[in-house]
């Protein structure tokens, strides 16, 4: 078999366990839009957020302790003790479901029936604001991130290649995981709305907010809901994005790179965060493999944006999205 081949099909699978790291980013978009029409520009923020409580809450490190010394003279960092992991996720979990619980109550309701770009700001907001208290909470400094995920090369799927190809394909093995907890991510998600009494008081909100209040769905309840899974789905992209990367302030960014995701998929469809994110991850990785030595390197860079914009122009609502229907 021609080294090219080989080459772009080791470009390929790294292409869709890279796709599956940006999908985990867009679902939160995804469960959000869906119930409550807003586009949250924080998600990004929350997932840094959701990484940094984590890693704090591991090591046993003073929430707000740089404050505290500065205020009071004091030296205060850590307890003393180190929190197991097995505990620790619990504990961050129960963080962003507080966490959506004040923004529904101090954000949210105050802005009921307001327009779309009215609560897309409040959300940059949002963004800033828990960029902030994540640096004072918790500090600055790029923190490592284990949680026992294995990393490195698979030696299983190189030595499977190398057997079927000549060729050992290097996968890195915290992929495959990340692909595997998507996976089971995703099919909980599609059983909690289709099965759940929950689940389809989210679906009915997302298909019409009045009918579903006239029904006696609190849609409150829903906003509060909606964002604390969104917040789960955030902590499990931290923990993957941070045990990879490292925990560091650029995570937020992440959010970026889910928009092109979001635009191929579709703003409302859980599968299509899914798909787009597969189709942005292998599209960068074979761009890049083919077209480097023609027109230079960072292609990965603006690659994912160009092809959104082709999108935007032939097939705005995405892959999978709901048709935008105007009367006049």
């Amino acid at each position: 078999m021609p080294d090219t081949l080989l080459f772009a099909m080791e470009a390929t699978l790294n292409g869709l366990t890279a796709g599956v790291m940006y999908a985990l980013v867009a679902l939160g978009f995804v469960l959000i839009f869906k119930a409550s029409g807003i586009f949250n520009f924080a998600q990004g923020v929350m997932a840094l957020f959701a990484a940094l409580t984590l890693v704090g809450f591991q090591s046993g490190q003073i929430p707000f302790s740089h404050l505290i010394n500065a205020m009071f003279g004091t030296r205060l960092h850590h307890f003393g003790w180190n929190m197991p992991t097995l505990l620790a996720i619990p504990a961050t979990v129960a963080v962003m479901i507080l966490l959506a619980i004040l923004v529904e109550r101090f954000i949210l309701k105050h802005l009921i029936n307001q327009e779309p770009i009215i609560l897309f700001m409040a959300t940059i907001g949002l963004a800033y604001f828990l960029e902030g208290v994540g640096d004072i909470m918790w500090g600055a400094e790029v923190k490592a991130l284990d949680v026992g995920l294995p990393k490195g090369m698979s030696d299983t799927v190189d030595e499977l290649t190398f057997n079927w190809f000549g060729y050992g394909f290097f996968i890195d093995r915290l992929e495959l995981w990340a692909a595997g907890i998507a996976a089971i991510l995703v099919a909980s998600l599609t059983i909690f709305s289709q099965y759940t009494k929950q689940g389809r008081a989210l679906r009915a909100v997302a298909d019409d907010h009045q009918a579903a209040l006239s029904v006696g769905i609190s849609l409150r309840f829903i906003w509060v809901l909606t964002w604390s899974i969104a917040g789960i789905v955030a902590l499990v992209a931290g923990i993957m994005w941070g045990s990879k990367s490292g925990v560091q302030f650029s995570l937020s960014l992440i959010a970026l790179k889910a928009l092109p995701v979001l635009i191929l998929g579709g703003f409302t469809s859980i599968p299509g965060a899914i798909v787009g994110g597969l189709i942005i991850g292998v599209g960068e990785k074979l761009f890049d493999f083919f077209m480097q030595p023609i027109v230079g390197g960072a292609t990965e860079n603006w690659f994912a944006y160009m092809l959104a914009l082709v999108f935007l122009l032939f097939r705005p609502q995405g892959l999978f999205g709901e048709k935008i229907i105007e009367r006049v």
